[in-house]
């Protein structure tokens, strides 16, 4: 009888052990995370960071930037000169600020403030209107105020007629060798965010 009774309580502790290997299993289960998890993590902290950075002195160029910046879930950087254009100063040939600066490779026009968080960023994308069948100069002091190299930068432009030109090129030329400098794109008045979205999931891959 006694042996029984011994069994018995063998059988019932050998269970109540079981049963709290399994409860401490499971919660152990519970707090380590899952393959995916982890996979997210990572996949989070090596997301790359894209800057929208742009110039727009009729806010042609402006509209296509925020589309931009939005379809990629970017910051927006808006390059602002500290002697702001007036309408008479980008009149064609007349000899204004716009032509005078354009005509003049040499030219800086000095940019107001600046972005403090540059190196976070991967990837430009760099916006501006034609001048002349040119970049701005503006763009230019911009170019060669920071560090880009390692970076991708994607241009494109705005303007009612005239291409891209050479004016990607000659920027490209600003920058160092390490720059992996994309082709960019000339865009018209008008353009829908839906045509910006096409154009940069082909060049970004995105």
């Amino acid at each position: 009888m006694k042996k029984s009774i011994y069994v018995l309580l063998s059988f019932i502790l050998l269970f109540i052990m079981v049963g709290c290997g399994n409860h401490t299993l499971v919660g152990s289960q519970e707090n380590v995370p899952s393959q995916q998890e982890v996979q997210k993590e990572q996949e989070t902290d090596m997301e790359q960071k894209t800057l929208v950075v742009y110039f727009s002195a009729t806010k042609m160029t402006e509209s296509l930037a925020k589309y931009a910046a939005e379809i990629l879930n970017a910051d927006l950087y808006e390059i602002v000169p500290k002697d702001p254009y007036t309408e008479a100063d980008l009149a064609y040939y007349t000899n204004g600020r716009a032509d005078q600066e354009q005509n003049n490779p040499a030219a800086h026009p000095t940019i107001f403030g600046g972005e403090e968080n540059m190196a976070e960023y991967d990837t430009i994308v760099l916006g501006y209107p034609i001048w002349h069948g040119q970049a701005p100069r503006i763009i230019s002091t911009f170019l060669k105020s920071y560090n880009f190299s390692g970076k991708t930068i994607l241009p494109f432009c705005t303007s009612h007629s005239s291409g891209i030109g050479s004016s990607a090129d000659n920027l490209h030329e600003l920058c160092s060798d390490s720059v992996n400098w994309l082709d960019g794109k000339r865009f018209e008045a008008g353009t829908t965010k839906e045509n910006v979205k096409a154009w940069l999931e082909g060049a970004m891959g995105k």
